[in-house]
């Protein structure tokens, strides 16, 4: 009878130790957090020197993503001399504690990086490097230029690529000039191929600074450039320039923001050139899985603030459609089409 007690306790001995299949943790997103046209002179420049902060409204928005960018829509220095150009932004080299404060780096393939010529652009490099603040577009050649900010978060290595096609060219980074990305497709599309076999990228998402002003719908060449970027290998494609938000296209189940408009920006002339997003990625190995944008009201000195009560879109990966808000809801298979809001 002992013997075959103690046979018993040894087979169940043996099958409690036997191991748990590990349950896999479902994969964790990476949040992007991107906003438009910084112009930190002027009123938001004054703010700064008074130890103000532009941003401060969306410290929250900033301090909750894993990545952060925003648009620097103007050059960072004391050097150089105004081009002749009727809007020329030049901001103290003080902004630059705020922007570390609330951003993970700055967008510089614009057409006012270079208001203030070559030397002031390569100070302002140097500046950002002294800083630890990285910068994507920019570059003291045409190589660095075009060369992808890779972050990684989480597991996953994202590039970001930012480029200018608005004139002046001049701005242009050359084989031994510093200044900015030039947009011109062929490069466009090896510079994203490149990001994944070279900077061994998970994911490639451009940042493009295009369209004409004050326009509420992109037009023919930026949705011809993003469905060319997205067919060359981005996961989604996102942007500003025209100063008012335009409408959002879906590409192969990718996201396309045309223009997030302003946000910290004086110069403006009218209601939509104040009205803004703050753009939202969540993001997880097969790419973009949800977006979400934040409405931006801006102030008369071009300081921004939460538009609360404003209905802004969003979209999660498998709707056929961007949702005007509620992406809860069920949508309707349908296919894709751009959706514009104000």
């Amino acid at each position: 009878m002992k013997k075959i007690f103690t046979s018993a306790l040894l087979a169940l001995t043996a099958t409690c130790m036997c191991r748990v299949p590990a349950i896999a943790a479902p994969p964790q997103n990476v949040r992007l957090v991107f906003a438009g046209d910084s112009v930190l002179d002027d009123a938001a420049g004054e703010l700064i020197s008074k130890g103000g902060d532009p941003y401060a409204h969306f410290a929250s928005t900033f301090a909750g993503a894993d990545i952060r960018i925003t648009n620097l829509e103007c050059v960072i220095g004391t050097a150089g001399v105004a081009s002749e150009k009727m809007y020329t932004f030049r901001a103290h080299p003080r902004v630059i504690p705020v922007l570390q404060r609330h951003f993970d780096a700055v967008a510089v393939a614009n057409n006012h990086s270079g208001d203030f010529g070559p030397d002031a652009f390569a100070q302002m490099l140097t500046l950002l490097k002294q800083a630890d603040l990285p910068q994507v577009g920019g570059g003291m050649n045409l190589k660095q230029a075009h060369t992808p900010l890779v972050f990684e978060r989480k597991g996953l290595r994202i590039a970001v690529l930012s480029y200018n096609e608005f004139h002046p060219r001049s701005f242009e980074a050359g084989f031994n000039l510093p200044g900015v990305a030039w947009s011109e497709d062929e490069q466009v599309v090896a510079d994203i191929v490149a990001a994944r076999r070279v900077h061994k990228a998970n994911l490639v998402i451009p940042i493009m600074h295009w369209g004409w002003e004050n326009e509420l719908q992109a037009n023919s060449r930026q949705r011809h450039l993003a469905r060319r970027m997205i067919d060359a290998g981005a996961d989604a494609v996102m942007g500003g320039h025209p100063h008012v938000t335009q409408d959002i296209d879906l590409y192969r189940g990718k996201p396309i923001v045309y223009s997030v408009g302003n946000f910290v920006m004086k110069e403006t002339d009218n209601a939509n050139q104040r009205k803004a997003w703050v753009l939202k990625l969540d993001i997880d190995r097969q790419g973009v899985n949800r977006l979400e944008t934040e409405a931006v009201q801006i102030d008369g000195d071009g300081i921004p603030s939460p538009a609360l009560q404003t209905v802004t879109p969003c979209w999660r990966r498998g709707d056929a459609r961007i949702s005007a808000g509620g992406c809860t809801l069920a949508v309707s298979a349908k296919p894709s089409v751009p959706v514009r809001f104000r």
